[in-house]
């Protein structure tokens, strides 16, 4: 008899639409990509991207515009060494502009990234990031697609891009403004979705950079001392991964586990009850 393979658990599934539609030209597509690859290349991000090797992160990246126009770009890749994001971020910078049919469609990019995460059902979290410096003008409108996949366990957030400009206009900041309220309204799902805003393309690395470390932060998981009847030493921590504590503090079970009571950020005892300060031996 042969033994099935072993898969190591995914803590977490991200999908990065970007959007292509006909309000980027040319140097603003470069920046998107080339901003990107140097985003997962930042030690900060790579940190928080390696920080649990049992537990590696998977990545997918696609562009999009109008219905039905969706390329992806990177397939799903399982992140666990630094060479690994350097061969991910080495595709990016590689991979040249298709053409593409000029229309800003989100809902049918959002119902795309949700299928995409569907196929990473085995993962603790799911989370898809669209990035796009328009409105919604074609196809099913975002508040219809968010209402469809409001129960399909997916975390959607944006990153909103305001026009390039030399200055600080007070009309640059209330197009970033309304933009980004409108991804609030319409596009936004799941716990802790969020915004971030890049002031003009030239701004896309360090607001990827943001978003990315915002999203990563998230995921803690409780670590207890080892049984000592198995030989391990008394003070070497035992990873967890049957409970996960999100930012602003929804615990959950993996799947098939029993639910876990809620309890606050960094408060949190095994039990799942309110501690006044966090176990010396949770881990982060």
């Amino acid at each position: 008899m042969s033994a099935a393979p072993v898969h190591a658990a995914c803590r977490q599934a991200l999908a990065l639409g970007l959007d292509v539609s006909g309000s980027v030209d040319a140097t603003e597509y470069r920046l998107q990509l080339d901003g990107l690859a140097a985003a997962l290349l930042a030690p900060q991000v790579q940190d928080r991207l390696l920080a649990m090797p049992s537990a590696p992160l998977r990545l997918a990246v696609f562009e999009w515009s109008e219905p039905g126009h969706q390329r992806l770009i990177l397939t799903w890749r399982e992140i666990r060494t630094a060479a690994d994001i350097a061969a991910i971020a080495a595709q990016l910078t590689r991979t040249r502009r298709a053409p593409a049919p000029p229309g800003t469609a989100i809902g049918p990019a959002m119902a795309h990234g949700a299928a995409l995460l569907g196929q990473q059902a085995d993962c603790w979290k799911r989370t898809l990031d669209l990035s796009g410096d328009g409105k919604h003008n074609m196809g099913p409108h975002p508040r219809d697609m968010r209402a469809a996949l409001s129960d399909r366990g997916v975390t959607i957030n944006g990153l909103v891009i305001g026009a390039d400009s030399t200055n600080a206009t007070d009309h640059r900041q209330v197009q970033i403004g309304e933009l980004s309220a409108y991804y609030r309204a319409w596009v936004l799902t799941g716990p802790d979705a969020f915004v971030e805003v890049a002031l003009g393309y030239t701004d896309y690395q360090r607001a990827m950079e943001r978003k990315l470390l915002r999203e990563l932060e998230g995921l803690v998981l409780s670590a207890l001392p080892v049984d000592t009847t198995n030989g391990a030493a008394p003070d070497k921590p035992e990873v967890r991964p049957d409970v996960a504590l999100y930012r602003g503090g929804a615990v959950r079970a993996r799947p098939g586990l029993p639910e876990t009571q809620p309890c606050l950020l960094n408060r949190c005892t095994e039990s799942g009850r309110s501690n006044s300060a966090r176990p010396a031996s949770a881990r982060w």
